[in-house]
């Protein structure tokens, strides 16, 4: 029997196929980050940072940032430095003076955290596929 993983669970387990071949940069898009020195970041941290992204919502959107799959990279380094890899609906969303911003606030306010750092990509281009299977239920797509 095969498992679907949940964006979050690619978190803690193997990448998926579209991770792996979506960005070639070590992590991949929601793949494990490592410190600086290689050790294996805190998950706690991990799990308190996606939990705060997980407030911020596109405003055209009734579905949050990440399930969305909005967010390809968190990644954790020496005290507490923290970068996010993020993508937009598409180069035009309305969102994308605010939504880095608010990102990066959210992910600010989690205890534990250093500086913080997010970045916009649009490769790959963001698409439906990228979205967990409760935000296609929710938005109608399944």
């Amino acid at each position: 029997m095969e498992e679907t993983n949940t964006q979050e669970d690619s978190l803690k387990t193997t990448p998926s196929p579209l991770e792996e071949n979506s960005l070639k940069n070590t992590p991949s898009p929601l793949g494990e980050g490592r410190g600086e020195a290689g050790e294996a970041p805190e998950p706690d941290l991990r799990d308190r940072i996606i939990e705060a992204i997980k407030t911020v919502y596109d405003p055209e959107i009734p579905v949050n940032i990440y399930e969305l799959g909005l967010i390809y990279e968190v990644n954790i380094g020496e005290h507490g430095k923290i970068d996010v890899l993020m993508t937009l609906t598409s180069p035009g969303c309305p969102a994308a003076g605010m939504l880095p911003g608010d990102v990066e606030e959210k992910v600010r306010s989690v205890k534990g955290t250093g500086d913080v750092k997010v970045e916009v990509t649009f490769e790959p281009p963001w698409d439906q596929s990228m979205m967990t299977d409760e935000a296609k239920l929710e938005l109608g797509f399944m």
